[in-house]
């Protein structure tokens, strides 16, 4: 963190704990001072600039740990997407996360405002999300079919059992 100068090493081991323990209590008693010393430090404002730092820095650091595990996510879905031997439902789930989430990052990229072309967003746009919305709707129908096909044939082996029952 870095910040022991500007609010001493008590307090910089107070926001690491804070950071890692579920209660103040417990990131109290993790330092060696009262919850109540805690409470009070958060409501200084240096202490609050160092927390927020730190959080901060943490909640960059799982960003880009997510975004390292990402390619391996999306080969992951991608691979059951295509195998043939998966079940379909697998399949269908598969192609609608890859579906929905391509859709996710178009629409993310075309309309941040740190993008270059975002003043002037492409055309292409609507029909991008166009697709995305009419494949994602083939899916879920695709889905439904399945199931509805798996009740029916669940139900054409109950028939069945039941007429050699008798």
């Amino acid at each position: 963190m870095g910040t022991g100068s500007m609010i001493g090493r008590k307090k910089e081991a107070a926001v690491g704990a804070l950071l890692v323990h579920r209660t103040i209590e417990d990131a109290a008693k993790a330092v060696g001072v009262s919850s109540k010393t805690l409470q009070r430090w958060q409501k200084k404002p240096e202490f609050k600039a160092a927390y927020q730092a730190a959080r901060q820095e943490a909640l960059g650091q799982c960003m880009a740990r997510l975004q390292q595990a990402s390619s391996a996510a999306v080969s992951t879905l991608l691979k059951v997407m295509v195998d043939p031997t998966a079940p379909a439902g697998s399949r269908v789930r598969a192609a609608d996360c890859v579906l929905t989430h391509a859709g996710v990052a178009v629409v993310g990229l075309e309309s941040s405002p740190s993008n270059p072309q975002w003043k002037s967003a492409s055309p292409d746009l609507f029909l991008t999300e166009l697709s995305i919305a009419s494949a994602s709707e083939t899916i879920r129908a695709l889905q439904e079919s399945e199931a509805y096909r798996e009740e029916a044939e669940d139900g054409e082996s109950n028939s069945a059992s039941d007429r050699e029952s008798d």
